[in-house]
Parts: structure tokens; sequence; C-alpha cells
């Protein structure tokens, strides 16, 4: 009998992928946009190295294995050095999002119990509203001044005074980095992601149906580096040497548009609100970008609409959708058109790339119906979407949330899908957004991206209401274009080619804006509270 330990027991660790970027694509761009709009270059060879000598800074000031070393910065070059410096030298990255409340950083820093945080000049102001509530051992400041302020250590200069670290051999199941969930049905948890993890998610980033990145690609990550792993793109950069560009704060449609232009960039990533707000600009303004090399818009985070795809179509440009969480690394499933459907009509078309997609390899997908069954794949059943894979999660840091987890190892989303004959899946809203009206479910997420189909509709967002007779009812919170006007007798007509009677608002209120979380997501909770009454 042949047993199986005939192969090399070769560790899939993400030393690997920085020894890797450092070796064979040392000489691709790292290029940075600064806070203050000004472009720095480097190469993917440069950080590489200089992540060693990072580690040996950060060992010296008492980093060991395991202990988590906090990030507050932008997607720049030295976020990218942390990528690769925390993890290769045992320690775990964990990267905090400046955008979050005070308490909420407060509470993420005490529960991971980070012991040095690096923290980019501009954001220094972010560090003070929450530094009370936790004490880090050592400040590192990347300073664009002269010099980092009293009682922080200036992150260029322990670069400079230390030595290359030789990378210690690792164990592919250790942890290599850490983020927090955006905490919407509570406390934020910790998702703490180990070395394989992120090195298979790295590789299934690179398959052509998948993300399809390549050496051939400018990659440049709209989502921000502090937000689940901005998507492995960074890793997934380093592992097949894609060019990379890093675009700071400055997120205006404008400035986007502008650095995609000059340089180059085949490949963007981001969540549907920045692509509706830079689809607006190229709208107003044509003839204003050279985008002939942008091959591929990746969105996710929330559904995408119709309507976007058809806008970015009319620009020759296509966005492909994914869908993932926090607790997925985070890719789950990608909206890829099928062969047969290429030559289908555009409706058909436009209905399947509206969809979340189909699961990735390695990704196990099931929907729970309300009575704990399971739901068939007819596209008409609606379940609770759960999974399971190498780079899905299956247990939070410190043991909490242990309800997210089925007593046979799957994790629930919280997201209630269709899933069609294919195994593609429809996101029809998460569990907590669905409105039950007499009985029956209506999909908050069908009647916003059919609202913003409407031409004076620029954002929506739908929630549900109390009724005395119903439960519940929805209820359409808009924002609409500039100089444009929309009556509810308008809209529900609009609404009624695709909705029955039944499943239309009651109520639409125009707002001026829609409060988002910190990731971008319609902020629902606020408004439930503002229009429940």
């Amino acid at each position: 009998m042949i047993n199986g330990l005939t192969m090399d027991d070769y560790q899939l660790t993400l030393t690997g992928v920085v020894e890797r970027a450092e070796r064979f694509h040392s000489g691709k761009d790292v290029v940075s946009r600064r806070p203050d709009g000004s472009i720095a270059r480097t190469t993917l060879g440069a950080c590489a190295r200089r992540s060693r000598r990072l580690a040996t800074a950060l060992a010296g000031l008492g980093v060991a294995d395991g202990d988590r070393v906090a990030t507050l910065l932008w997607n720049q070059a030295e976020h990218l050095e942390m990528y690769f410096a925390v993890p290769a030298m045992g320690a775990v990255v964990h990267t905090l999002n400046p955008r979050l409340h005070a308490d909420e950083l407060g509470f993420i820093v005490g529960d991971a119990q980070d012991r040095v945080i690096v923290v980019d000049e501009s954001l220094l102001e972010v560090l003070d509203t929450f530094r009370h509530a936790h004490q880090f051992e050592h400040v590192i400041v990347v300073a664009h001044s002269d010099t980092a302020p009293d009682g922080t250590l200036d992150y260029e200069a322990l670069i400079g005074a230390a030595e290359p670290m030789e990378w210690p051999a690792l164990d592919e199941g250790r942890a290599g980095a850490m983020c927090y969930t955006s905490g919407t049905t509570g406390r934020p948890k910790g998702v703490v992601y180990s070395h394989r993890a992120l090195v298979l998610h790295s590789l299934t980033a690179a398959l052509p149906d998948s993300l399809g990145v390549s050496t051939q690609d400018t990659l440049m990550p709209v989502v921000p580096m502090f937000h689940a792993n901005a998507w492995g793109l960074p890793y997934a950069a380093a592992l097949l040497g894609a060019r990379l560009v890093l675009p700071g704060p400055k997120l205006d449609p404008v400035s986007v548009l502008d650095l995609i232009a000059t340089e180059k960039v085949t490949m963007t990533a981001g969540v549907p609100t920045v692509w509706m707000a830079m689809l607006d600009a190229l709208d107003a303004q044509p003839q204003r970008w050279e985008l002939g090399h942008l091959d591929r818009l990746i969105v996710g985070g929330a559904a995408v609409s119709r309507s976007l795809l058809e806008g970015y179509d009319r620009h020759g440009l296509t966005v492909v959708q994914a869908w993932g969480m926090t607790e997925t690394a985070p890719l789950g499933t990608v909206s890829r058109l099928p062969v047969d459907l290429r030559e289908g009509e555009a409706d058909e078309q436009y209905a399947f790339r509206a969809r979340q997609g189909v699961a990735m390899p390695f990704v196990d997908i099931r929907a729970r119906s309300e009575d704990d069954g399971f739901i068939e794949w007819d596209d008409r059943a609606m379940g609770e979407l759960e999974v399971r894979g190498p780079w899905v999660a299956a247990a939070y840091h410190n043991g909490k949330g242990a309800d997210s987890f089925t007593a046979d190892g799957w994790f629930r989303t919280g997201d209630i899908v269709r899933i069609d004959h294919r195994g593609c899946i429809r996101v029809c809203d998460r569990s907590k957004d669905l409105v039950k009206s007499g009985g029956e479910w209506i999909s908050s997420v069908d009647l916003e991206n059919h609202l913003m189909a409407h031409p004076s509709v620029a954002e929506a967002a739908v929630i549900a209401v109390p009724d005395p007779r119903w439960g519940e009812r929805p209820l359409a919170v808009l924002v609409l274009r500039d100089g444009m006007t929309a009556d509810p007798e308008q809209l529900r007509e609009h609404l009624s080619t695709e909705f029955s009677r039944w499943q239309l608002p009651e109520r639409f209120e125009i707002v001026s804006t829609i409060p988002r979380t910190a990731t971008g997501k319609f902020k629902k909770l606020t408004l439930r509270e503002q229009f429940s009454a």
C-alpha cells in the first residue's frame, strides 16, 4: 500500500510570499499616494528587504511569537511592509480602521491586546481619541515631516538602524493576521487568519475565473488595507508580481480616476459606493480620462445594481461582482458570466452579473431554511447562507460569538440568499434587514437595486418599519440626483414593473445623505431608529 507521505511537507506561509516578491518580482513598482497628494515610488523588492529590517527592529522592542502589532495606516508602502514583516517574523499584524468610533477602537485594541502600534503621522489625532483605553508599549510613527513626535519612535530611524532578519521557520497553521468585524450586531469580533489561509486565498485570487491577478496587472486596491486584508490583493500582488498602486486616503472620484489614468491601472477593487460616485464623474466628463487599459473593476461589500453594471458598460468598463466577509478572508464567491450565456440576451446576462456568484474552489456553501432544513438550489427558496473552507473562520478571537458557527463546523453568514442550479448565489438581504410583511418576505436589496435604476435616484436604502396590520412594511430612504425630483407615485410605478403591489414601499423619505458604516455600507440600524416611529 502506498501512503500519502511521498510529497514534500512544504509549509504554506506568508514568508514564501515575501521571499518570492524579493527574489522574483524585486523590480515591480509600488506606487503610493501620500495624504498630502504627493506620489512616492518604491518596489516590491525594496519593501521586502525593508521588511527584514523592520522585523529586527520590532523584535528589538520585544515583539515575540504570536504578539499582536497594530497598524493605523492608509494604503501605503509602509503598510505593505507591515503586511510582510510582522507575519514573517512570527507575530500577528492587526489592522485598525481609523474611521471607527473611538470607543470601538479602544475596545478592539484592548480585546486584541496589541503590544505595539504603527501609525501614520496624519492619523495621530485618531490615535489620541482612543489611546487612553489601552497601554501600548511602543508607538511607532510613519513621519512625513522631519521626525516623529516626542514620546514616539520614528519608523524610518528604526529601519535604518536595524540589520536584516533571517526569517524563522514557521508552521502554516499559526496566526499571521487579524481583523475585526464591523460590529453592526454588537461588539466587533476578532477574526484571526492563519498563514495557510492567506496563502491559499492569494492563490485562488489569481485564478482566471476568480479575480485573475497576474504579473501583467497594475493593481490598485481602493478597498482599504485595514479592511479584510484589502481583499487579499496586496499578498496576491506580491505572490504573482503585479505592479501595485496604493491610493492613500484620497478616494474621491476625481482623485481615484486621475490615479487610474496616470498609472495605467488594469484592475481595481472597492465597494459600490466608491464606484457609484466614480460613475457620476465619468458620466459628467466622459472624455477627461483615458481608461482603455482598465480591464476590470472588482466590486464587493454590497449588492451591485443592474444600473451600475450598465453604467460602466457604457464607458467600455467591466464590473465583476464578488461576495465575501471579514470571516471569509474575504473571497467567497465571484460572478463571472458562464460560457453558455456569453451569446445570450442582454437581460439574461445582466440578471446573472447582478448575482453574487459561484463559490470559489474549496469553499462549500449551503443555505438553511426557516424550518432548519436546507433549501433546494432552485432560485426560489430563500435561506441563510452557511459556508466553510480553508480560509473561512472556525471561531472568533477569545471564543466570542460561538452561535455564529454550527455544530458541524459551518459559519453562519447572516445573509439570506437564493441559489440557482449553477450554484450561483443571489443575496436577498441580511437576515436582520429582511422585511416580513403579512408573513411574506420582501427583499430590501432587490427594491434598492431597482430604485437606483430610476433616473432621479442616486442612492436608496430600504428598511422595515412596524405596521399594525401587516407586522412590517418597507420604507425607502432616497438620495436624489442633483436637480432631479421624484414623487411617490412615479417611484411606485417604476417599481411595479418588477414587484407586486404588496411588496412596494408604503413611504419614500428623501434625505441629503444616507448614513454609512466605517466600511461604506448603509447604516440601516440608524435609519430604523430615525424612521420607525
